[in-house]
């Protein structure tokens, strides 16, 4: 019997087996399909490489006054072998990694037999406490379902990719957002159709939001709302969409980036008394429990956010909670939330709106890169720092950043209630200059002499 099995071995699974090894659990952990999960294989992983290269690419036009001469001719093929070099890499690692903490390897699909054991394949497995990491896959509309060179990403990295330059972007989420900046980086012409305004549902504000688009246009894509097709339907090499409106688009290929579904399904959940809600998501709570004590749930599988970065910090809870009981509770909304796109966007804690509907008091910091000295050395200068400050205690309840190196910049952005003002802390923190970390400070500085906000000790 294991102390731990962990179904699963995306991002949340690897760092649950892990993070219990280390503590010195015994460990299995089982995949169905290949080892890393959705997100090293057909996800962040291989999209972070690619926006490496599109970052590189839209950079070009300004080389030349940076004493830099030449072109640069997208490849796309290239760019999509040098993507699968890299997930290879890392695959490797992660395999390795597990080995050298003496974590078993179990491939195939994991089933609940009741809630102590699980059977994969013909092999019955028992433990004293499970981590449920399955993941999500791709949904797409009844629109093109089963139309013939219609992809999700799933295809987009694993799959060599279709002939032809001209490509439908499907989807106003993170997915859309990011591939209107980086496909057209990589050579190909992007019609972008999308129901609603891009990341309309996201938590960035207004201004994030607009900046981003008008990024992209500069870029020359720009989202065609309520455009999303109708119908679609194979046309020689072609795919042809009927669009709202009686108008049609002719492109090679489609990329649907259309919501994810949790995979909860193959899993024989009820044998193990677990309970799922309408939408399949396994419930916990907030210490990452499901409804049978000794089994936790992380990540995609339990949480409609699916992001890597939840399932990373869902994985430390859940672990933290099996060595030492009823010890950690997940704080989500300071998960940070990243789009990397032609304007890097980031986000963490609440949102004006949330703070404005709770009546809470707080003060907005505001620090521009226009003028920083390393955000103008690299040519980037467009974005921000925003911060939200409790106006009297002056701790830190929420962060949004716009600019480059933005998902590096937010993990600055740590919730203050617990540690006290931010203003205390960054008095206390050393910044390398010229660095664009030092807008954080800027903005924070700013409270004080705008607001009055409480500097603390």
């Amino acid at each position: 019997m294991f102390d731990l099995l962990v179904i699963g071995s995306g991002p949340g699974g690897y760092r649950a087996a892990v993070l219990a090894a280390q503590r010195g659990l015994s460990v299995a952990i089982a995949e169905k399909d290949t080892w890393g999960g959705a997100c090293l294989n057909r996800g962040c992983v291989p999209k972070k490489v690619w926006y490496g290269t599109a970052r590189l690419a839209a950079a070009a036009p300004t080389l030349a006054a940076r004493g830099l001469r030449g072109s640069l001719a997208p490849d796309l093929g290239a760019a999509w072998h040098y993507q699968r070099k890299v997930v290879e890499t890392v695959r490797a690692s992660y395999v390795d990694y597990l080995a050298r903490l003496k974590i078993t390897r179990l491939h195939g699909t994991a089933r609940f037999v009741d809630g102590a054991r699980v059977k994969i394949g013909n092999e019955t497995i028992a433990a004293r406490h499970f981590v449920v990491a399955t993941g999500s896959r791709p949904v797409l509309p009844d629109s093109v379902r089963g139309v013939p060179r219609v992809l999700t990403t799933d295809e987009l990295f694993e799959q060599p990719l279709p002939a032809g330059s001209r490509v439908a972007l499907l989807g106003s989420g993170s997915v859309g957002a990011e591939m209107a900046f980086i496909l057209p980086c990589l050579g190909l012409e992007v019609v972008w159709l999308t129901g609603g305004e891009p990341l309309g549902r996201s938590r960035f504000s207004a201004s994030a939001r607009k900046r981003l688009n008008e990024a992209l246009i500069e870029q020359g894509v720009a989202a065609r709302t309520g455009s999303r097709p109708l119908r679609a339907a194979a046309d020689g090499d072609n795919v042809l969409l009927e669009l709202p409106g009686g108008k049609t688009e002719r492109v090679d290929w489609v990329l649907a980036g259309t919501g994810r579904k949790p995979n909860t399904d193959d899993l024989n959940l009820q044998a193990a008394g677990i309970r799922v809600d309408a939408a399949e998501y396994i419930a916990v709570d907030s210490e990452q429990r499901t409804s049978a004590q000794h089994v936790f749930a992380i990540g995609d599988c339990a949480n409609p956010a699916m992001t890597a970065n939840h399932a990373l910090a869902e994985a430390t809870v859940a672990v933290t909670n099996i060595v030492t009981p009823a010890s950690a509770q997940e704080r989500g909304d300071w998960v940070p939330e990243i789009v990397y796109s032609a304007l890097e966007l980031a986000r963490a804690g609440a949102t004006e709106d949330e703070l404005e509907d709770a009546d809470t008091e707080y003060a907005v910091g505001f620090s521009a890169f226009a003028a920083n000295p390393a955000a103008l050395a690299d040519g980037s200068t467009e974005g921000y720092v925003r911060l939200l400050v409790d106006r009297e205690q002056g701790t830190l309840l929420g962060c949004e950043i716009a600019g480059a190196d933005a998902g590096e910049l937010i993990h600055l952005a740590r919730p203050g209630g617990a540690e006290g003002s931010l203003l205390a802390r960054l008095a206390q923190a050393r910044f390398a200059h010229p660095s664009r970390s030092e807008e954080f400070l800027n903005a924070a500085e700013a409270l004080v002499a705008s607001w009055g906000v409480a500097p603390g000790p």
